[in-house]
């Protein structure tokens, strides 16, 4: 393939059982709750093997003191903390870059600044940071906080939050600390250095990071978000965006919308990648992924729904979706319109809608063999619907395991995706600029 030719990108999210609901409940799943590392560092070692560009981690943070018979059927996020897990990844992977999430909500700009330089330097500039912004009750709780902070609040707080971890990774040049000179005695010279004195709305730092300036410049910067201010938002700070689609079209608008946004920031809108959610189940025939797929289906409880908030318990869930309050300040409001649109615009019930959306997540389902998945896949990707894709496995272990070894194949027989790593960093795999330091006042 040539290096000028554009390229599919493949990230994986998982879930330790599984992005359906009822994953875990499926008879190829025999795994219990307890944390378990090394399914995890077989999971990367698979998805580089397979040449993804990406291995995602999560991080639902904090829970509800509420323990009822319904939290009790969740499977999900009881699991290792980002940077704990992907810092044992890096030191048995070599190539795949490791995005870990972080809530600026619930964190501090030198913290993070700290350890992403760390991540970034034990994985030889493989970092990436997922950057959200949700806030909610349940969660602030566990952290102490009472304050509520509205939709606009939390990205303008984020925003805030970037800026002074990237002057943090910029207090230092790129060469800060590779020419100690022994015979005078200067470990560094001072002018290498460069304090950060920030006073701003939401955060003060004063000081210099203590950890040399990141492999990559700054790690991979990842965004979540289908409102209008997380399009702008994504649109002047993102690299790599996790979005969500049903269809091409509207694959497509949200793809040219936000491209289109990036001019106004001075940003090429080749250094964005738009990958949105790729729900896959795929076997040697069409009607043998639709079996699968269906046995998870049968699974789905549908006796105590909720959405966006709202209690439907006592709606029939075989009945129309009943008119609900638009919530401006809900958190993953563009989510909750995307589900709305949805059943309007296809007369769903609530039952069809959450067989429909939610059991994906709200993203694409590629159910068939392996030329229906493929053929999916190269069509969003050519018509620009997306620069590559997040799979987000229904089931594990087998889910992934079959699209590594069935579609990644027929995509590089395609010639859409690489048979090779072509970089060193996380980066350079990507196709992504590594940011100077604006900081440094050397002339080149």
């Amino acid at each position: 393939m040539s290096s000028t030719q554009r390229q599919l990108a493949l990230n994986v999210f998982l879930h330790r059982f599984g992005h359906h609901p009822e994953g875990w409940r499926h008879p190829s799943s025999t795994d219990n709750g307890r944390p378990d590392l090394q399914w995890w560092i077989k999971a990367a070692k698979l998805a580089e093997a397979a040449k993804f560009d990406t291995f995602f981690v999560a991080d639902f943070i904090g829970r509800s003191g509420d323990v009822t018979p319904q939290t009790g059927r969740s499977a999900q996020n009881y699991q290792f903390e980002p940077f704990t897990l992907l810092s044992a990844i890096a030191a048995v992977t070599q190539h795949i870059g490791l995005v870990a999430t972080v809530n600026t909500n619930y964190d501090s700009p030198y913290h993070v600044a700290r350890k992403f330089t760390s991540l970034d330097h034990l994985s030889g500039g493989r970092a990436g940071w997922n950057v959200v912004s949700s806030f909610s009750e349940h969660t602030a709780k566990n952290f102490g906080i009472s304050e509520p902070r509205s939709h606009e609040e939390r990205y303008e707080r984020a925003a805030e939050f970037i800026a002074v971890t990237k002057a943090l990774w910029d207090s230092w040049d790129d060469d800060a600390f590779d020419h100690p000179n022994r015979e005078t005695g200067a470990f560094y010279q001072p002018n290498s250095g460069h304090p950060v004195n920030h006073h701003g709305k939401y955060f003060t730092s004063e000081g210099l990071l203590d950890y040399p300036r990141p492999i990559q410049g700054y790690p991979v910067i990842v965004q979540a978000g289908n409102s209008e201010t997380g399009l702008e938002f994504a649109a002047r700070e993102a690299e790599m965006t996790y979005a969500s689609a049903q269809s091409l079209d509207i694959a497509k608008a949200y793809y040219a919308n936000l491209k289109g946004r990036m001019a106004k920031y001075g940003r090429d809108e080749d250094q964005l990648k738009v990958t949105p959610g790729l729900s896959v189940v795929v076997a040697e025939s069409d009607q043998e992924a639709q079996d699968r797929f269906n046995e998870l289906q049968q699974l789905v409880d549908v006796s105590n729904i909720s959405f966006g908030g709202f209690d439907l318990s006592s709606y029939d869930v075989d009945g129309p979706l009943p008119d609900l309050p638009y919530q401006a300040d809900a958190n993953g409001k563009g989510r909750f319109q995307q589900q709305l649109d949805l059943a309007r615009r296809e007369n769903l019930s609530i039952r069809q809608l959450v067989l429909r959306f939610r059991v994906s997540r709200g993203h694409l389902q590629a159910i068939g063999s392996v030329k229906t998945v493929a053929d999916t896949i190269e069509q969003w990707f050519v018509e620009r619907g997306a620069d590559g894709f997040n799979v987000v496995p229904p089931y594990l272990p087998q889910g992934f395991e079959d699209f590594t070894r069935l579609v990644v194949p027929e995509l590089q027989r395609r010639g859409i995706f690489r048979t090779e790593y072509e970089g060193k960093t996380f980066r350079e795999n990507l196709g992504l600029k590594r940011p100077g330091n604006p900081r440094d006042t050397r002339t080149a």
